[in-house]
């Protein structure tokens, strides 16, 4: 709620005048409202323009909507971004804010290159290249100019970091049916985390 919470009056008679802070405050309140509303407003019209004009294209339409989403955090949170791919990634924080910032490479698309690459064990440079070197390309087009092609564990594992990321960002997230199965709700995928930090 924000600032909406403060012009919420409690324990106040009805009938009876409001003492002048109040009164102040009150009127303050209402004063904010149009441009609170309005921010909210422009924000989410921003995070559905950026998810309406990115478009991964990676075949699987359930992670084409979080590497959009993840465009909108990245661009709040640079750092943040930057910290995921170093740490689960094995990234180096350079590349990523060269490509970040220099070759405005959209997040999404880093985020796909550095993860797949680090599920496929080459890294991140290999499949910035294979994309650089298809302008235009989908990255499902760009998978299948690779060889060996995809294996569906290689797509298990990319969903399950998408996830574990949001998890890592606070950043809501819808599941599929089939993540729900597999991953359970937050609670279920803390305690996870938790258990997997203990023992390595």
């Amino acid at each position: 709620m924000g600032r909406l919470s403060m012009c919420v009056i409690t324990g106040h008679p009805l009938g009876k005048p409001l003492h002048p802070h109040a009164l102040r405050a009150l009127l303050l309140c209402v004063a904010l409202l149009p441009v609170t509303l309005a921010a909210q407003v422009s924000s989410d019209a921003e995070t559905a323009a950026a998810q309406a004009v990115y478009a991964a294209g990676t075949g699987d339409a359930w992670v084409d909507r979080q590497l959009a989403d993840i465009n909108t955090y990245a661009a709040r949170y640079p750092d943040a971004f930057t910290d995921e791919l170093v740490r689960y990634a094995g990234a180096h924080p350079l590349y990523v804010k060269a490509l970040l910032n220099d070759h405005r490479w959209p997040a999404g698309d880093i985020y796909f290159a550095c993860v797949w690459g680090h599920i496929t064990g080459e890294g991140c440079r290999p499949w910035v290249r294979a994309r650089t070197g298809l302008p235009g390309a989908s990255w499902k087009e760009v998978l299948e100019s690779r060889q060996p092609p995809p294996e569906n564990l290689q797509w298990r594992a990319l969903r399950h970091a998408i996830v574990a990321s949001f998890d890592h960002w606070d950043r809501p997230i819808t599941l599929d049916s089939l993540l729900k199965r597999q991953l359970g709700d937050r609670a279920r995928r803390d305690a996870a985390a938790i258990t997997a930090a203990e023992t390595d």
